[in-house]
């Protein structure tokens, strides 16, 4: 079975990029789920909130946004880096901040990948493509049931 890819995003307009850019630019098959706030992805991966009842499937890839009103992305990074199940799950961080002390932060916090968004679309879609090129085809993930 694909691995699940979890996208932390607050902006619609950024989550139909990105998932335009996996889906049909980049022909990415794996299933996806969307945490619209950084409390959302929190109650995710400590299954509290609406996933105490129903918990949700353990991603294999995570990419998260910094800028949300909240719990912002950092909050999110450190909360994924210290829960067991989730601590090894490989975080990207896709985001609009190019400021060094965001990106010295991230990696502080267990940050796999650090990217910024490019505005140009025919970029955006040359980043995305070279991440699923590194992280569904070359790099080795751990295999995790959806």
């Amino acid at each position: 079975m694909d691995q699940l890819v979890l996208i932390v995003e607050d902006s619609d307009d950024d989550y139909e990029v990105t998932l335009r850019a996996l889906k049909k630019n980049c022909n990415l098959h794996n299933p996806i789920y969307r945490c619209e706030t950084g409390q959302e992805a929190i109650d995710y991966i400590g299954k509290t909130g609406r996933y105490k009842v129903e918990p949700a499937p353990i991603p294999s890839v995570i990419l998260l946004d910094l800028n949300m009103p909240g719990k912002d992305g950092r909050d999110v990074l450190k909360y994924i880096k210290s829960t067991e199940g989730y601590k090894s799950i490989p975080v990207i961080i896709l985001t609009t901040s190019s400021d060094e002390r965001d990106v010295e932060k991230c990696y502080e916090l267990g940050a796999n990948t650090y990217i910024v968004k490019p505005v140009d679309f025919d970029k955006f879609i040359a980043a995305i493509r070279s991440l699923k090129e590194y992280w569904f085809n070359i790099a080795i993930l751990p295999k995790r049931d959806v």
